[in-house]
């Protein structure tokens, strides 16, 4: 993985918490929904052509298990993060003000794990969604410290933790499927297994939240084929 990659984990996450100082008055639903939608449909593209069907490669028939488990785990980490990984942004209950610990800790460790998949051979396509993917989760996190009246400089810190969540999740896979850490390396298909299960939780709750009412929505629906076409279409190309 290149240092580009990294930073560009980094800067998507950090900086889109960042704009909260600059559009928190404006109208950026519409806007934030149509990035989410995009992502959500891009990471659900690559976890299908990519992710399972490597996670399988090793013939262990309890990967399924594991994504289960991942998948359930997603629910249990939504009950103290709101939801803020797909974009939601909850105010606080009545006039109780305090920071969102729960909610830091639950978007860290998603952040995490989300980054552990990149220590395999297709960086750039999963980069891309999972920055895109951050983007508004970062600003809902923003948003959520923002409401709580928490300090200036202490959110552009934990803005800052969870901007570097994903890059130390790759570090961690790629030490691991190295074999440098431990013997977790016999585990690394069940591990990500787990990130899979999370994978499609989260990408599959975007694309049927995303759009208000289940209304017909045109924009929704060419972002969301451009989010599958895009994975698709070079997944295809690498067959030849």
């Amino acid at each position: 993985m290149q240092v580009w990659q990294i930073l560009l984990l980094f800067f998507c996450a950090f900086f889109g918490g960042i704009s909260i100082f600059l559009f928190r008055n404006g109208n950026h639903g519409k806007h934030l929904k149509l990035i989410l939608s995009f992502s959500g449909a891009y990471l659900f593209a690559i976890t299908v052509l990519h992710l399972i069907p490597d996670a399988y490669h090793g013939n262990d028939n309890m990967v399924g298990v594991f994504i289960l488990a991942g998948f359930l785990f997603q629910i249990i980490l939504e009950q103290f993060s709101d939801g803020i990984e797909h974009g939601h942004i909850h105010k606080p209950h009545g006039n109780h003000f305090h920071f969102p610990f729960a909610i830091l800790f639950s978007l860290c460790l998603h952040a995490f794990l989300e980054g552990m998949p990149l220590a395999q051979g297709y960086q750039v396509q999963l980069v891309f969604g999972i920055a895109l993917h951050h983007i508004p989760a970062a600003f809902a996190l923003a948003s959520v410290m923002l409401a709580n009246k928490v300090s200036k400089k202490s959110m552009i810190f934990f803005l800052f933790l969870f901007a570097i969540m994903a890059p130390a999740g790759y570090l961690f896979s790629n030490a691991l499927s190295n074999g440098v850490v431990g013997n977790l390396q016999q585990y690394f298909n069940r591990i990500m297994g787990i990130v899979i299960g999370i994978f499609l939780h989260i990408s599959t709750t975007i694309l049927f939240e995303s759009t208000e009412d289940h209304k017909f929505n045109l924009k929704k629906l060419l972002v969301v084929l451009a989010g599958i076409s895009i994975p698709l279409v070079l997944f295809l190309s690498e067959l030849n």
